[in-house]
């Protein structure tokens, strides 16, 4: 096969790829509002076969089946829940739906609510691409159950800043990572960026916030008819997880939280200035272990000796794209630039967050230094890091903190020199320039009192997760859940990435189902290790293999559901 035809073909892969990934993401967001507009079609007509409902003991309410995913079915149901959770007087007849997926246990008799973080992302999502993963590494002991959170997806309302999704298209993007040179422009964005909010929304806005969707968890396990929250929370599922145990701690009996995000930080600080401590030593590892793999496995280090002149390198080649993008023509309808956004955002950043897929880095990043850009153009260029169609992060995020006028100054300039000594945290500051802004324009009003506390105590202690880097949930933010929660352990995976789902450990998997079962915690901190390395030879559709043989067959299918989650996971990754 010729040049020009390989890199056609190349191209056509890549754009099969993407779609692929496009309908993979589409799927749940279609099933959750097809059971939703099904359900209420079918309400409005003659009960002729009561059979098409599932209904089991002590539940409230009917379920329906609503799709397979790998031979594992899903059931699909719904609640209908207060505007205002914490006055139902004020909110009178007005209410969100909230979506219900769940992927049952052969052995179980309760449910283990799981919320994937964002805020903003979708539990139907999440249940139906990964529960196969959770699962394995539960066991069948319990129902995976998820949820699309109020204003989320397929919830109604949904939160939105934008009448429908072309206008959200035409307005929603504005330049945000220049600090210094984008400031005007999305100063004055954020201004309208907020009357379109609150336009949009009316009074809803105003209840879209995580002690909101911790109450809406309560209303979840009622409609169930179980009185105990089983719970492991994500990234910003930590948030709501901690949330929900500082609000109901009598409930509270098996809460996990993973990926920490510092809950006194987002409610009465800036949770963004702490969340970013550690995401360059991350960096740092990710060439420490290139040069620790060899030049055999990790290609990249073929052009230094050491980790710093890798690291000097590679930033500096990426400071050239910043003077001059390159052009990048594959054929007459697949071209374009490839600059430092893309490759430093797009790349490097979504990469810290999954070691599994640093291989692919440093091969893509080893062929653009040498000049071979077609391998970074296809991965980075185009890349849709997030397309919810719905503004729930931004809502939920701003609600819940300090945020509007009575904290920040409204003059651009005096703002810009209040905000500018944030960026010196990390390379990667800039990403969270645009919700600055935002945090200073917004205006819709505070409607929760929750104030985070030390020394809760819940009817038992709460399990937190944390890898040792992690690049957007440090592990300083484990310690204070340590601190606000009685009794809670914590377990170090001894690692890089966001989230402990982001290295394989059969030890950690192990805690869990101990936990879960059991109630069992350990005697004191603890940490993992990982059951990988984190360079692997890339095989010819350049997916890697399980890590690590054990004898143990439950544990080799842990493993691999291990591997599986940390190779797919999708991290909600903004900017």
């Amino acid at each position: 096969m010729d040049e020009k035809h390989m890199i056609g073909g190349l191209a056509w892969n890549q754009q099969r790829t993407n779609s692929r990934s496009k309908l993979w993401i589409i799927i749940p967001s279609i099933l959750s509002f097809l059971y939703i507009l099904f359900r209420g079609w079918w309400s409005i007509l003659p009960s002729t076969n009561e059979t098409s409902f599932l209904k089991f003991n002590r539940e409230r309410i009917n379920w329906e089946p609503c799709g397979d995913f790998e031979a594992s079915p899903l059931e699909c149901s719904s609640i209908h829940v207060p505007m205002d959770q914490f006055d139902l007087q004020n909110s009178g007849n007005r209410t969100f739906t909230i979506p219900l997926v769940r992927m049952r246990g052969s052995n179980a008799t309760q449910n283990l609510l799981l919320n994937p973080g964002g805020p903003g992302a979708s539990g139907f999502q999440f249940l139906y691409n990964r529960g196969k993963q959770l699962k394995a590494v539960v066991g069948e002991g319990y129902h995976l159950l998820s949820f699309d959170p109020r204003g989320v997806n397929s919830s109604t309302p949904t939160a939105s800043c934008y009448p429908d999704d072309r206008t959200r298209q035409k307005l929603a993007h504005v330049r945000s990572l220049d600090v210094l040179g984008d400031s005007p422009e999305v100063y004055a964005w954020a201004q309208n960026f907020f009357r379109a909010c609150s336009d949009t929304m009316g009074e809803h806005a105003m209840y879209l916030n995580t002690p909101q969707t911790a109450a809406d968890m309560n209303s979840i396990l009622d409609a169930l008819g179980q009185e105990d929250m089983i719970y492991w929370g994500f990234s910003y599922g930590s948030l709501l997880g901690q949330t929900y145990a500082g609000l109901f701690p009598e409930r509270s009996k098996r809460v996990i939280i993973d990926g920490v995000v510092n809950q006194f930080e987002w409610y009465e600080g800036l949770f963004e200035a702490q969340s970013l401590i550690d995401t360059d030593t991350v960096l740092d590892g990710f060439f420490e272990e290139c040069i620790n793999a060899g030049a055999d496995t990790c290609t990249l280090a073929s052009l230094a000796t050491s980790k710093e002149k890798l690291r000097n390198t590679v930033l500096s080649y990426i400071h050239m794209l910043q003077q001059q993008p390159i052009g990048v023509y594959i054929n007459n309808s697949v071209y374009g630039l490839l600059d430092y956004e893309k490759v430093w955002y797009n790349g490097f950043l979504e990469a810290l967050y999954k070691p599994s897929i640093w291989s692919t880095l440093a091969d893509n990043m080893y062929k653009l230094i040498q000049g071979n850009a077609t391998n970074a153009f296809l991965e980075y260029a185009n890349k849709e890091i997030r397309d919810w169609r719905h503004e729930a992060n931004e809502f939920i995020t701003l609600n819940d903190g300090i945020s509007g006028p009575e904290h920040w100054p409204q003059d651009r300039q005096t703002f810009l020199e209040n905000i500018t000594p944030l960026f010196n945290h990390s390379l990667f500051s800039p990403v969270q320039s645009k919700i600055y802004y935002m945090r200073q324009h917004w205006n819709i009003p505070k409607t929760h009192s929750y104030v985070p506390r030390k020394g809760v105590k819940t009817t038992h202690p709460m399990l937190i997760l944390s890898t040792t880097y992690d690049p957007v949930c440090p592990l300083i933010a484990a310690w204070s859940a340590n601190e606000a929660f009685e009794g809670s352990q914590v377990i170090e995976v001894k690692g890089y990435g966001h989230c402990s789902v982001a290295l394989p450990s059969v030890c950690v998997a192990k805690y869990v189902r101990e936990f879960l079962y059991g109630g069992k915690l350990p005697d004191t901190y603890t940490q993992c290790e990982v059951d990988s390395s984190y360079f692997h030879r890339l095989n010819k559709s350049r997916q890697l293999p399980a890590y690590k043989h054990f004898e143990d067959a439950e544990e080799a299918r842990i493993h691999l559901a291990q591997v599986l989650l940390a190779r797919n996971w999708d991290f909600a990754l903004g900017k």
